[in-house]
């Protein structure tokens, strides 16, 4: 049996390389792990070799100490691996399969999987529905920022390239399905992104840049992408969006120096709750800025996608209310304008495999859209470090060194 080593948190502001337990087919006791889930029996699940696996924005929120995240928790939900063993009861994933992990864990029998609401699944965490791996208040599962990973309900779970090396030669674009190429397009389809609309999309980190690149894939006729960021926001532009730079001012009156009026069609809010103001207010953590903001330039009647981060918890918040999740939302202007919002978990399944094959068909590029950049495993500390400077990148773990030798 080989070993293991994974990027564990120890406290805000930092991780570390560290060994850490080769997976087996039962659920350990370790940090984070719900009480209810210690001692599960996993005779469905499938050990990863990790191929790669990829630094986000929601792993930086628990870093950054803005999460009830425990010490020694193993972080990574976005990864892509190689079957290397399978439990008793897996029937059609093999050993040797090139397969995407979507970030949500679910069990494929309960009432949300069988409506494709796998980001609420039912049966994996005991505190509520919803799960995700190395994610804190998320059922404990292990992460996979690692040599190695177990997933549970693998022929439910794992999306298989259908053929191995062909995938390989795209293996950074497929990377991007675990999570934030699937999010980006879910807030996109949330908010209605059709050919000819117009979308703002807030926050130029991974997730805006997939949902800008998205909406061009959904037919939209222009795409206006806000960050604080000008590297974040160069690289939204160098693939054909427009940019507003709201240390600038309100996005409005940019908006309306683009499109010749200050609504869009669509608008989906990338950020999630670490949001700052804008203009004068733009060095202020305001969390709900976002939110109110899209309320303001989404057209009457136009709907809004919400796929960045909300919390119930955030013990960093700059005020009581923000600490349990209650922020100061223009509730008010959002029913006045017949607005609809749709929040959450994207369901990765509902929309991995035809993403799969838009890559695979060579109509899209995600990868370069959002700068994916692979470093090994030993560097994920200056990757931690680097995206919470604010780098316009998209970091991909390399365990195995098996990106650097593509």
């Amino acid at each position: 049996m080989p070993g293991n080593r994974g990027v564990s948190y120890e406290g805000p502001g930092k991780v570390e390389v560290r060994e850490t337990d080769y997976p087996g087919y039962e659920l350990k006791d370790g940090p984070g792990v719900n009480p209810g889930n210690v001692g599960r029996k996993l005779p469905h699940a499938a050990i990863l070799k990790a191929v790669a696996t990829n630094i986000c924005g929601s792993d930086q929120h628990m870093v950054r100490g803005r999460t009830t995240a425990p010490q020694g928790l193993i972080l990574g939900h976005e990864i892509t691996g190689e079957v290397v063993d399978t439990g008793p009861d897996v029937e059609f994933i093999k050993t040797g399969d090139l397969v995407s992990v979507p970030f949500n864990i679910a069990c494929g029998r309960c009432r949300n999987c069988k409506e494709g609401k796998t980001g609420v699944c039912e049966n994996v965490n005991p505190d509520r529905p919803g799960s995700a791996y190395g994610y804190v208040d998320m059922g404990g599962w292990v992460g996979g920022q690692a040599a190695y990973v177990l997933v549970p309900y693998a022929d439910w779970n794992l999306l298989k390239f259908p053929d191995k090396e062909r995938a390989m030669e795209k293996i950074l674009d497929l990377a991007m399905l675990a999570d934030i190429f699937p999010t980006g397009f879910h807030g996109c389809v949330s908010a209605g992104v059709k050919p000819g609309a117009t979308v703002y999309i807030a926050g130029a980190g991974p997730v805006g840049l997939a949902a800008a690149c998205s909406a061009y894939l959904l037919g939209a006729a222009v795409v206006i992408v806000g960050d604080l960021n000008k590297e974040r926001l160069d690289q939204a532009h160098s693939f054909g969006c427009e940019t507003v730079n709201v240390a600038m001012g309100e996005p409005k009156d940019q908006i309306e120096q683009i499109l010749g009026e200050p609504e869009v069609d669509c608008a989906v809010d990338a950020v999630g709750f670490e949001a700052r103001g804008h203009g004068h207010e733009s060095e202020a953590e305001r969390p709900a800025t976002v939110l109110n903001t899209l309320m303001d330039v989404t057209r009457a009647g136009g709907a809004l996608g919400i796929p960045g981060l909300y919390v119930t918890g955030d013990p960093g918040a700059a005020d009581e209310a923000a600490r349990h999740g209650s922020l100061s939302i223009r509730i008010g202007l959002g029913w006045a304008k017949s607005h609809s919002l749709v929040t959450g978990q994207c369901p990765v399944m509902r929309y991995n495999r035809q993403l799969m094959m838009a890559i695979l068909h060579d109509r899209v590029q995600i990868a370069k859209a959002v700068n994916a950049t692979p470093i090994s495993l030993d560097d994920a500390p200056r990757g931690y470090h680097e995206f919470d400077e604010g780098a316009a990148r998209k970091y991909v773990l390399d365990p195995h060194g098996m990106l650097a030798s593509r």
